[in-house]
């Protein structure tokens, strides 16, 4: 059980699929976890009393009073965007349908009575590496998820930068070709070539082309079997030599180069953490993205700059919204105060 007289920090974390609440104490050390499936049918409002009860039975379970929250400094809340940190509102992120200016912050700030702070993920994910994975010690990082999807957190003289709406390293939008897989309906985005959507886009569009002029293709069998092709296959493939796989890894390599030589020039970071699929298949990309790197970034920029992969692999969804909450307590981010009363029946919530 843990004691009352230690500070401890209460993590949220939103998503599509499964919500997670995390205990963390004073080091970020986790101490214990709820999760759950989202249900998104469910809505908002049964989905925020959900995540209202379950913190406060993990409260509880260890001794920290609800009602008084003893020990509890901060709770920190990561969730896809797009949202709006200063008022903490999640604004209908496309895997939360229906979750219109929902006020998170407020109603875990008034249930709770602590301060509350509300990131998008990347931002988040940002925070994770820089307090505790591969960007400890630096005063500028760029953190790109290179997941699903792309997207950028920027911790520049060493404080969080989310932009004057939370828009800040939103790269995935950035158009590196005039043709090219699809993302934000923009052929060519950096998201479409560097994200695990948009290789799965550009080996299925390769091995098709393979496909119908009667040759093979080791991950594909034929071409309706592309519609379930998987990034995991075709990197499987390229660890075992196939050179369409391969190649298929080498442009996704290219293009991450591109846009990291505009970003090594444009915010001269001393690291850039990249996680998910990059710290997977490092040796698949990074060796394609140097040499575009040598050749297109300000030499002296790039000299001072590392790019690794992410450090804390798929530990980094539990401690990313503790760090957000210890980001909170630490820099003075107030509570959120309500303008107008919070709806007492959360199923009011649309």
């Amino acid at each position: 059980m843990a004691q009352a007289t230690q500070t401890f920090y209460l993590g949220v974390d939103i998503g599509g699929t499964k919500c997670a609440l995390v205990l963390g104490d004073a080091e970020l050390n986790v101490l214990d976890r709820i999760a759950f499936p989202t249900e998104v049918r469910r809505g908002p409002g049964e989905i925020v009393q959900t995540l209202l009860d379950a913190a406060e039975a993990l409260l509880q379970k260890h001794g920290l009073r609800p009602s008084h929250t003893d020990g509890i400094q901060a709770i920190g809340i990561s969730c896809g965007g797009p949202l709006d940190s200063t008022r903490g509102l999640i604004q209908s992120p496309p895997n939360l349908p229906g979750w219109d200016e929902v006020p998170i912050t407020r109603y875990f700030a008034e249930r709770f009575g602590v301060t509350t702070a509300l990131q998008n993920d990347a931002n988040a994910g940002a925070l994770a590496e820089w307090m505790l994975g591969a960007g400890q010690g630096v005063r500028n990082l760029v953190f790109l998820t290179f997941g699903t999807g792309l997207g950028a957190g920027l911790i520049l003289d060493g404080r969080l930068y989310a932009g004057t709406n939370d828009l800040a390293g939103e790269l995935g939008h950035w158009r590196l070709a005039e043709d090219g897989p699809e993302a934000f309906g923009k052929r060519g985005s950096f998201e479409g070539f560097c994200s695990g959507a948009g290789i799965a886009q550009l080996a299925r569009w390769q091995a098709r082309e393979v496909l119908l002029r009667g040759g093979e293709v080791s991950f594909a069998k034929d071409v309706d079997s592309l519609d379930t092709l998987t990034t995991k296959d075709v990197a499987i493939a390229a660890h075992n030599g196939d050179p369409l796989a391969r190649e298929v890894f080498a442009e996704s390599g290219r293009k991450l180069g591109a846009g990291l030589s505009l970003l090594i020039d444009l915010l001269n970071p001393q690291k850039v953490v990249i996680g998910s699929v990059f710290a997977r298949c490092q040796d698949l990309l990074y060796p394609h993205a140097l040499k575009v790197m040598e050749a297109e970034a300000l030499a002296p920029a790039l000299q001072r700059c590392q790019v690794v992969p992410a450090a804390l692999g798929e530990a980094i969804g539990d401690v990313a919204s503790l760090c957000v909450a210890h980001y909170a307590a630490t820099n003075g981010v107030r509570k959120q105060k309500a303008q107008a009363p919070l709806p007492e029946d959360l199923d009011t919530v649309t």
